[in-house]
């Protein structure tokens, strides 16, 4: 067959193409075509494997939703692996704020209420400031969509996984990842101008 003998670059221009015209299956070729150094990759940064495999995950779902602007510019591997190191940073970032040395889990509001890191400390203004953290991670949770309220409760307090969290909410597990994402986003957002103030 012609195709096997022609460049890797001109395959992936054309399958992209096939997406952008609302062909789901040709991005799953993209994805098992790149999907293990695509983990192998975001493994240099995230050392945790079934941590590493969430956040290739969530670079596949970056990259379908940001496939429509992909203009051919660089060849796709090339977009696709500046899509993963950014996603791999921002979890590392994230899981920074998320144990901070107080360890403020965002997504564990009223345990933290009740943390004993959280009672001894020297003086009134961190009590202050950290009773303010715990109000905005109760606040942010509240302000969430239903969906994506739900799936970050599933997965951080009820401790379920991807593939259970989408059997109890009845979709997808990407659609699960995305959500736990932007649940994870926005209350890092909420959260970012007070942890900036310590």
């Amino acid at each position: 067959m012609k195709a096997q003998n022609r460049p890797s670059e001109l395959l992936d221009q054309e399958l992209v193409q096939k997406v952008q015209q609302g062909d789901k299956s040709a991005f799953d070729h993209l994805v098992r075509k790149y999907q293990s150094k695509i983990i192998m990759l975001v493994n240099r940064y995230v050392k945790d494997p079934s941590e590493a495999q969430d956040v290739a995950q969530e670079a596949f779902i970056k990259a379908y939703r940001a496939l429509g602007n992909f203009r051919g510019d660089s060849a796709f591997y090339t977009w696709l692996y500046r899509i993963a190191i950014n996603t791999a940073k921002n979890y590392l970032v994230s899981k920074a704020r998320r144990h901070s040395e107080f360890e403020v889990d965002v997504t564990e509001a009223e345990q933290v209420y009740n943390a004993p890191q959280l009672k001894g400390l020297d003086t009134p203004d961190q009590e202050l400031h950290n009773d303010e953290i715990v109000k905005a991670i109760a606040s942010a949770l509240e302000k969430l969509p239903e969906d994506m309220r739900n799936a970050i409760m599933l997965r951080e307090f009820e401790g379920m996984s991807y593939d259970e969290i989408a059997l109890t909410m009845d979709c997808p597990v990407g659609t699960v990842r995305s959500r736990i994402f932007r649940a994870r986003e926005a209350i890092d957002k909420k959260l970012q101008p007070l942890l900036d103030k310590r």
